[in-house]
């Protein structure tokens, strides 16, 4: 099993709005720093957090399937299709840009979430409607046992069902002291950001163990079946995880680093 952790400083950054909103790429674009540019049909990843009140006026997107997540605050989404809705805490708004649309976003002082693009056949998906749906905290199915909280959002349960793009992705908080198990699937990747936990963590597959804290980028793949184990130390850990095919049966599009 191989097992990558990638700190702060191997991952992208980049700054919108003035320096209002900044955002950490665990997966970002070309320049802007991130050692790992894509994990099959994962194509970008980005942890953006608003310092001041702040936005990103309307810009293009096409073909691929875009999914945000909100951590903290509100922001309100705006698009060409006429929406407008507001992203909260635990929610996921869903573009599947298809054949072409654009949207602007408009952010509260401490607003933070996730915009994470997946990659399905892109010459299929630009013959598309493009479409938009907003998917509420309460619909997503969550499980707490012992300290430790798993909601599914991408997954069995998920009431997101027409992503053409093959993901699965889970909210994961471990209270100190917990442990979680994770299968492994061979010629899978998963991808885990920690979001919250200073105190340092424990990942391990049984034979070899590394430790990870917030702001950590984590990447597991192996050839075999198996588990890895996850465990908090110290603090409270707040881990959100994707899984993704290591290979797909389609091209994907040619992103330079």
């Amino acid at each position: 099993m191989n097992i990558q952790v990638l700190g702060p400083q191997f991952q992208g950054k980049e700054e919108f709005d003035g320096g209002a909103i900044h955002a950490q790429k665990p997966l970002g674009f070309s320049g802007q720093g991130a050692v790992t540019v894509r994990l099959g049909p994962l194509f970008y990843w980005a942890w953006g957090h608003a310092e001041k009140a702040g936005g990103i006026g309307f810009h293009p997107h096409q073909g691929f399937e875009i999914l945000s997540y909100g951590i903290r605050g509100k922001g309100l989404h705006r698009d060409t299709l006429g929406t407008e809705s507001y992203l909260e805490a635990g929610d996921i708004q869903l573009m599947q840009a298809g054949s072409g649309l654009q949207h602007a976003e408009s952010v509260d002082a401490g607003f933070e979430s996730f915009q994470i693009w997946l990659e399905p056949y892109l010459n299929d998906a630009v013959k598309r409607k493009p479409t938009y749906e907003l998917f509420k905290h309460e619909r997503f199915p969550q499980t707490n046992q012992d300290g430790v909280n798993i909601k599914t959002i991408l997954g069995e349960g998920s009431p997101i069902h027409q992503l053409v793009a093959d993901a699965r992705m889970f909210d994961v908080e471990l209270e100190p002291g917990t442990a979680y198990s994770h299968r492994i699937v061979p010629d899978r990747t998963l991808a885990a950001l920690a979001i919250r936990g200073d105190g340092g963590s424990v990942l391990s597959d049984g034979q070899d163990t590394v430790t990870f804290k917030h702001k950590d980028f984590v990447i597991v793949q192996s050839e075999q079946e198996g588990e890895i184990g996850i465990r908090a130390e110290g603090e409270k850990l707040r881990i959100f995880m994707i899984e993704v095919p290591t290979k797909v049966e389609y091209p994907l599009y040619k992103k330079a680093r």
